[in-house]
This record gives C-alpha cells, structure tokens and sequence, in this order.
C-alpha cells in the first residue's frame, strides 16, 4: 500500500482538529498525512470493512510502531551505556516499553482522550492504550520517517517521562514491591481476578488489590499476570511508593 500526503483541508472537522491538536501537543509537530492518526486511533471494536472486504483497524501500524519503538529505544539505549552487556540493554528496554509501562505513558500524554472504541466495554480503553501509542509511533514512522520518529521517540516519549538512570536502579516488577511493602508493613494482600471478558480474539482479565480487604488499585490485562502487575502498579502509585 502507497501512502500519499495529505494536505489538510481547511474544512476539516471538530474531530479532526482535536486529533491534529492532541499531536501538536505532545509530539511536537504537524501531521502532513492525518489520515494514519486518525487510523492509529480505530481499535478492533469498532473497525468497519472497506471495499475489499478487510477491517480497517490500528492492528498493523501497532504491529509496525511495536517494531520500531523497540528499534528507537535500543538505539538510545546502546549509546547511553556503551559498555553495558546485551542483556542489561534487553531488560531495561523491556522496562521502557513494557504493555504496563505504556500503558501509563499513554494516559500521561493524553492517548485517552483520542482513542477510539466501542463505548459498549468500559474497561477496554484501560488495556488498549500502549497499543494505541505503538500504532501512533507507526503512524509517525509512516508519516516522518525513522529519524523524526526516533527523535520523537527520544525528546518526547523517553525524556520527558522516564529517569533512565533511576530505571536501572528501580524494581520493575509491581506485584513484587507491592508484596514486600506489605510484609514490612503487617499487611494482608491479595490479588483478585474480579471480571474476565472475552473478545474476538484475546481475553480481558480484571484484577482487583486487596490490602488489608480493602480494595485498592484496579488493573487490566490480555492475561491473569499483566492484569495483576497493572493493578500493583497502580496500588503503588496510590500508596506513593514508586518514589522510594
């Protein structure tokens, strides 16, 4: 498929305008092809067939954004720490762009304000906007080529939102410090699949924190375990312990 630019119309509608915006906002320039956005906004949910018979959804350009945000932060990555082992460059990148890790970023930068999909599923927006943003960093690739994408990646993803040098240091796994927290504190705590939905093709877990049977952070995942690292995330951001 030949991607063409489009120049936008001066005519363009409300939505539109609000998508051309939230860009502007926090990636720091112009679309000249709207049109790969306004795609890497579409979820699954509420895709519609075109004239060949193919529902047009973000899934490709999350597929495409997925390869080459990885790309974007192991290039970072291997010239910020020249003498690091591969393994060490492997497992901070995975703390970059783990599905929690973009997850929270997305909503930080506004992604919820623009994602698209069925309305029906109240909690489907909660586990779709790391691939929403994945789809978007496509849609720049598509749009701007590598070397913009990775300075978008770098100057507007990474830079503002992540402390490298606290990141190697910090615990990744949510579920773990949320555990030792209670342990030193006396606390009781559980972790609950409270909702299990299924989708054409994956399934939606749920997953409730209970400290002391009091419920706190509420996670979502494509399984029991990223449901449940999602929701001690969020019982850390609550209990301000990511700071520590």
């Amino acid at each position: 498929m030949v991607w063409k630019i489009l120049k936008l119309p001066k005519g363009k509608t409300t939505s539109d305008k609000k998508l051309v915006q939230a860009i502007q906002n926090f990636a720091g320039f112009t679309p000249s092809n709207l049109e790969l956005y306004k795609l890497a906004t579409v979820h699954s949910s509420i895709a519609k067939e075109n004239g060949q018979g193919y529902k047009e959804s973000n899934e490709r350009l999350e597929y495409l954004g997925d390869a080459i945000l990885g790309a974007a932060v192991a290039d970072y990555l291997f010239k910020k720490f020249p003498f690091k082992s591969e393994g060490f460059l492997t497992e901070i990148r995975s703390r970059i762009v783990n599905r929690e890790a973009l997850n929270l970023l997305a909503r930080k930068i506004g992604i919820a304000n623009i994602v698209q999909f069925d309305p029906k599923n109240a909690n489907l927006q909660q586990v779709i906007l790391g691939n929403t943003l994945e789809a978007i960093v496509g849609a720049v690739y598509l749009d701007k080529g590598y070397i913009r994408t990775k300075k978008f990646v770098i100057d507007k993803l990474i830079g503002p939102h992540y402390n490298v040098d606290e990141l190697v240091n910090s615990e990744s796994n949510y579920k773990s410090k949320l555990i030792e927290w209670a342990q030193s504190e006396g606390k009781e705590i559980r972790f609950d699949i409270v909702d299990i939905k299924k989708n054409r093709n994956q399934k939606e877990f749920a997953a409730q924190v209970m400290v002391d049977s009091e419920p706190k952070g509420l996670g979502y995942g494509n399984s029991k375990k990223k449901a449940e690292q999602d929701a001690a995330l969020k019982t850390c951001e609550m209990l301000n312990l990511l700071s520590d």
